[in-house]
């Protein structure tokens, strides 16, 4: 199939993708040979994404009926800017279906979605070895930033890190 005969739409996830974000999610693991974190299950993802309290949102790449792609997302904020910010966690394109303007139609939906809702920068990470993400995502023009890390506590560390100050809690 040719790029102009591919017919794709890029639309707000709904509750019913929730399982084919969760399979998504385990292909996108799975290529950066991560699978071995995934821990969670569709029905916490459905949880979080439309439950009472969402704690992230998600737009999907559509073939036909079959999500072949998807973007999930959150807010950050800047303080240096005093605007929201969208931080892309994760966007992922099925192999079979890369190439075809899936991947860039699903970050300008994020771009468009960012200056819709006053936002000040949409921000994502990307692994060093990859290659094939850095030289795309630097055609769309963005800016790999060299002095930045990322910085994460999770797990025993998380527990840990809670209870060093009593004084303090939510």
């Amino acid at each position: 199939m040719s790029e102009t005969e591919l017919s794709f739409v890029i639309r707000p996830a709904i509750e019913d993708d929730a399982d084919a974000i969760f399979e998504l999610i385990r292909a996108l693991a799975a290529y950066e040979r991560l699978s071995h974190q995934v821990r969670g299950n569709p029905e916490t993802l459905k949880a979080h994404l439309f439950g009472d309290r969402p704690y992230a949102e998600a737009i999907v790449a559509e073939v036909g009926t079959h999500l072949v792609g998807f973007a999930l997302f959150f807010y950050n904020y800047s303080t240096f800017l005093t605007k929201p910010g969208i931080y892309l966690e994760d966007l992922f394109v099925l192999p079979e279906y890369r190439s075809r303007g899936i991947g860039k139609s699903l970050i300008s939906y994020l771009a468009q979605t960012a200056i819709a809702r006053g936002c000040g920068r949409l921000e994502w990470s990307v692994l060093d070895w990859n290659e094939p993400a850095i030289a795309f995502y630097q055609h769309l023009g963005a800016d790999l930033l060299p002095d930045w890390r990322i910085c994460r506590v999770t797990g025993q560390s998380l527990q840990e890190l809670s209870l060093s100050n009593s004084r303090s809690h939510p």
